[in-house]
């Protein structure tokens, strides 16, 4: 995705991405993932209904993907946990990037910003991401918004370092100075003509925080430090079943399937934008 400057300076034109299998593939998976996600409840068992009776069960009619040690389906439960983690990529992605943008125009713009804008956040980048996300969601109690927040922090910074770096190359562009030698507002500039030109490099960022965002829920689910036990995470499930692998090996697989898959979609999804961006 490039973006084409023009004799007006706000005329931005995109180039979409080419339609290749890796995409199909991607958007595909998502799309399918989604539409399971929202309405998967309709016609499924309720995720967190147990059965002791039916513990540990192999695919049957009843139970396509079979059940849990306590008995509950794994379709229903996996599925109610692609809604979550879909949810927690996306609003990573987004809070992320809103928050990455904002202080990468500001340190990329302004010159006596930027040294203490990017002094934090080289000090936040020498922090271990997964790291930083387990300390920063142990402050509060087990929560989605607390797993978000823990998320979002670790990645704001290199939303920044991408969003600077593009701003100080497009602060010397010759329609940036046209407009500023116009008469334009700073905030102006900004917004209309800036901000734009960050979609294609950021879109490419955007799709690894995602991927990144529902790994980091699945692992802190998995470690205690994420989602409380009673909601059907990824990660929980497979924290949960774990003991039972060697007996129902299954009752793992499924959930990390699933993760793999969506990971490899979000990413197949990245890396065509990045080929298209070049």
């Amino acid at each position: 995705m490039t973006v084409q400057t023009s004799s007006d300076p706000s005329d931005h034109r995109f180039t979409m991405p080419r339609l290749s299998f890796r995409l199909i593939f991607g958007l595909g998976t998502l799309g399918i993932l989604a539409i399971l996600g929202l309405f998967g409840s309709v016609f499924l068992q309720d995720p967190n209904a147990l059965a002791p009776a039916n513990r540990l069960q192999f695919f049957s009619s009843d139970h396509w993907l079979g059940t849990d040690g306590l008995g509950r389906d794994l379709l229903a439960r996996v599925v109610a946990g692609a809604r979550i983690s879909l949810a927690v990529g996306l609003l990573v992605a987004a809070f992320a990037t809103v928050f990455g943008v904002i202080l990468g125009l500001l340190a990329g713009y302004f010159r006596r910003l930027d040294p203490i804008i990017m002094r934090v956040n080289d000090g936040m980048l020498a922090i271990p991401e997964l790291l930083l996300a387990v300390a920063l969601a142990s402050l509060a109690q087990a929560s989605l918004t607390m797993v978000v927040f823990a998320l979002t922090v670790p990645q704001i910074p290199r939303i920044v370092r991408v969003a600077r770096a593009e701003v100080l190359v497009l602060r010397k562009s010759p329609f940036v100075e046209a407009a500023y030698i116009s008469g334009s507002s700073r905030f102006k500039i900004l917004t209309r003509h800036v901000l734009p030109n960050l979609v294609a490099p950021l879109s490419v960022q955007v799709t690894y925080v995602c991927a990144y965002a529902i790994l980091g829920e699945a692992g802190l689910s998995f470690i205690g430090a994420g989602l409380p036990a009673n909601t059907p995470s990824w990660g929980v499930i497979v924290s949960e079943n774990r003991t039972f692998f060697m007996q129902a090996p299954w009752t793992v697989f499924v959930a990390g399937f699933f993760l793999t898959v969506t990971v490899l979609a979000v990413s197949a999804v990245g890396d065509e934008l990045r080929k298209s961006a070049e």
